[in-house]
């Protein structure tokens, strides 16, 4: 079968071994339909399916690949730390290096504990922010997504200021009861959450620019608001940064918004592609964890050598001077030849930016909350999505994710993007 699709053929095997036959739900294509594409290489801002057919990625492994695929300053420190070992168990000198680089771009946090995942950083700063407050209850919000941990897999509840429902089959509805779902940007919710449970509230956790309900910004006056209820209260705000951290600028999205969370939760670019992620805030905070203070959480790939020095070879890149210019400038060219694309062709379309991140909704207002974001023509998105994936520009394959620029994206591929849309939006018009 010469001619047969190889990535056919990689998915039937597999889905005979892998529930779904992949290992995030969201690459299954489920949301779009059709078959997922399974990547044998990548290089820049490229990477080459198992048919050897390159697509111009704008998902960068879901943000990490700020720098693009195979940056040679990162690829030559992870080959000299695989030949020095890949994992001790024991403290390296790196760590302390990536820990040091970290705190000195993020001036919210005095000290910071390194992780391996995403999901992990923020469980661990649930536990700290409860074990730091003496406190159960916390605030998440509507479309923010924080991780599996039990305790976030929550829907809101039946109405205002209410407590969640599992959104998970196998999360039992008493790891929940402690967890208020608000809607994003719905300030008059907020107060009212703090006047029924502000002296029960042990911290409000929130993507101050989401990422996981496509691309939906805190307004500046909501942003400042869950800063003066927490400190009035005195619960902890905490920034989850895991998509925005070194991704929106060298500061992030409390950078962006001038707000001084008391966590912040990290990942992605500051582990360049490699299993890494972190959580830090204030001293007298941090000290609440073993082995100082009471607060327990370990990892045996915590700070791992090889993962450490590929994060701090990215942070050195991006630390460069002008480096978020190009990556913004680039960014908004994107989404500024969407736009107009759309317009020629009589698209509702709209679209965001910050740093190298960005998102668009096929409607003419920029949402505010994740009910808005459910209004977005599913049929549409999916045909857009199949449309630039059969033309080699692979995005999202779900409209419920942000999309990424990387520093190795030429002007050539932004345009040839840029021309796949409108050729897309053009064939959707009724003629």
């Amino acid at each position: 079968m010469p001619n047969a699709d190889q990535n056919d053929i990689l998915f039937e095997r597999a889905r005979a071994v892998i529930p779904g036959g992949v290992n995030s739900p969201v690459r299954a294509f489920k949301a779009v339909g059709g078959t997922p594409r399974f990547i044998r290489r990548a290089e820049g801002a490229y990477f080459w399916d198992a048919n050897d057919k390159r697509y111009i990625d704008y998902i960068g492994s879901w943000g990490p690949m700020i720098l693009g695929h195979g940056h040679p300053a990162v690829v030559e420190a992870v080959q000299k730390a695989v030949l020095e070992g890949f994992s001790y168990g024991a403290p390296t000198e790196r760590e302390i290096e990536l820990a040091e680089a970290i705190l000195a771009l993020v001036p919210s946090m005095e000290m910071v504990r390194l992780v391996s995942s995403g999901t992990e950083a923020a469980m661990s700063a649930l536990r700290l922010a409860r074990g730091a407050t003496g406190r159960k209850h916390i605030i998440k919000f509507e479309g923010c997504y924080h991780g599996h941990a039990d305790a976030l897999l929550v829907k809101a509840g039946s109405g205002l200021a209410t407590f969640g429902h599992p959104t998970s089959a196998g999360v039992p509805p008493e790891v929940t009861q402690h967890t208020l779902v608000l809607e994003y940007n719905n300030i008059a919710q907020l107060e009212e959450a703090f006047a029924l449970h502000g002296n029960d509230i042990a911290c409000l956790m929130i993507e101050a620019i989401a990422g996981n309900m496509n691309f939906v910004r805190a307004t500046p006056e909501f942003a400042a608001r869950c800063r003066a209820l927490c400190t009035q209260h005195g619960a902890l705000l905490v920034f989850d940064e895991v998509m925005t951290g070194f991704r929106v600028g060298l500061h992030g999205a409390q950078g962006v918004l001038g707000i001084t969370p008391d966590l912040t939760v990290l990942g992605k670019v500051i582990g360049g592609g490699m299993p890494l992620a972190a959580f830090g805030g204030p001293r007298a905070i941090m000290e609440q964890l073993a082995p100082l203070g009471p607060v327990y959480q370990a990892g045996t790939l915590s700070g791992n050598p090889v993962a450490t020095a590929c994060g701090l070879a990215t942070l050195k890149e991006i630390a460069k001077p002008g480096f978020y210019e190009s990556l913004s400038k680039k960014t908004q060219s994107l989404v500024e030849g969407l736009k107009a694309a759309a317009a020629a062709e009589g698209q509702p379309f709209n679209a965001d930016s910050e740093g190298g991140m960005f998102g668009f909704f096929l409607m003419n207002e920029l949402p505010q909350n994740y009910a808005t974001v459910m209004t977005t023509d599913n049929a549409k998105f999916n045909a857009l999505f199949h449309g630039l994936l059969d033309r080699g520009v692979y995005i999202a394959p779900a409209l419920y994710e942000a999309g990424f620029v990387s520093a190795a994206h030429t002007d050539e591929d932004i345009a040839a993007t840029v021309e796949a849309a409108r050729q897309i939006f053009r064939a959707s018009q009724p003629r």
